[in-house]
């Protein structure tokens, strides 16, 4: 019952893109992510992450986006859920590549996260609730620079489910597996247009090299909606390492 509640859910999620991409206006672009992510143990219950990610256009060759967030997590028991809160900073570049404005305008996003793994045989499901705040930087009359101070453009939901299973086993340690799921983004607030804010469907193939290291490529088909109207259909091609340190070291 659990494993079709899941399909169910993906299924439903999926359906979202076709009737976007069904519309007139929608723009087609094309990314490149790269991600790090460090996890730092503090005891059997608390880690902090760090992470960095960078965000370019392919066609032309152009900077989107980067950012950096760091995150405090406590395991919730032996129950699978675990709670987080943590800060982010975001520096985003025209959503056009042609465009000839060189402005990167910054954005704080303070956010809360609940999140839960369950594993059904060898498959297993993470499920992220997000609840984020966003702050925008403030701009000239003109759009074309900066200005003081920042303002709360509203808040962000987001809901993410990622299947993961193994597909081939090298050693104990080693290990290749499939990644698909979907997230999606709601929005609320004075100052927001649209509630529906983003779906990203992802693919990929990820790659334990060890007990403390893992790497994923995948692909995303991210759907945008702009604020003035009308999506985004972007296609990404995303590669994140992920860290975790303590793991080798041997308990006396």
């Amino acid at each position: 019952m659990k494993a079709f509640t899941f399909a169910a859910i993906f299924i439903l999620l999926s359906f979202w893109p076709k009737l976007v991409l069904a519309q007139k206006d929608v723009t087609p672009q094309q990314f490149i992510w790269y991600g790090y992510f460090l996890t730092v143990p503090l005891d059997e219950n608390w880690f902090v992450v760090a992470e960095i990610q960078e965000r370019h256009f392919v066609h032309p060759f152009a900077q989107h986006q980067w950012s950096l967030r760091s995150h405090l997590h406590r395991k919730l028991g032996e129950s699978g859920w675990e709670a987080s809160a943590g800060f982010a900073a975001f520096f985003q570049s025209p959503n056009n590549p042609n465009s000839g404005l060189d402005l990167v305008e910054p954005e704080l996003r303070p956010h809360i996260e609940l999140a839960y793994k369950q594993k059904l045989g060898k498959l297993t499901f993470d499920h992220r609730y997000r609840a984020e705040a966003r702050y925008f930087h403030n701009l000239n009359l003109d759009e074309t620079e900066l200005a003081d101070g920042y303002f709360f453009g509203g808040f962000r939901i987001r809901y993410r489910i990622l299947a993961s299973y193994p597909i081939w086993k090298i050693n104990e340690e080693k290990s290749l597996r499939l990644v698909v799921g979907d997230e999606i983004m709601l929005q609320a607030g004075k100052k927001v247009i649209y509630a529906f804010d983003q779906n990203r469907l992802i693919a990929g193939l990820g790659i334990n090299l060890s007990s403390a290291i893992n790497m994923e490529a995948t692909y995303q088909k991210w759907i945008n909606q702009r604020q003035t109207g009308g999506y985004y259909n972007r296609d990404i091609l995303r590669f994140t390492v992920n860290q975790r340190l303590g793991m080798n070291k041997k308990r006396v």
